[in-house]
């Protein structure tokens, strides 16, 4: 089964941007399905991540949200045995 990274984000969120960023850069050695999430569409996601934001989920287990830390999310994937592509 394929990796799943999913990223909860907003519009105009700067630390969202960074996560983003580290996430894409990962992706590039890393064989992982991404996808983003806006809060801002969910009632629900609002009011789960409102303050949260941005949270990185893989596999459906929240890594981590706020300031993301490449380390420590690329760590994670290599546990979650992603295809390394380099």
């Amino acid at each position: 089964m394929k990796t799943i990274v999913k990223l909860y984000t907003r519009n105009g969120c700067h630390l969202c941007e960074k996560a983003k960023a580290i996430l894409l850069k990962l992706k590039e050695r890393y064989d992982f399905h991404y996808i983003e999430a806006d809060i801002d569409k969910s009632d629900e996601l609002t009011e789960k991540y409102g303050m949260m934001i941005p949270v990185v989920e893989i596999n459906g287990e929240e890594v981590q949200f706020g300031q993301i830390d490449e380390l420590l999310v690329e760590q994670v994937l290599r546990e979650n045995n992603s295809s390394y592509l380099s």
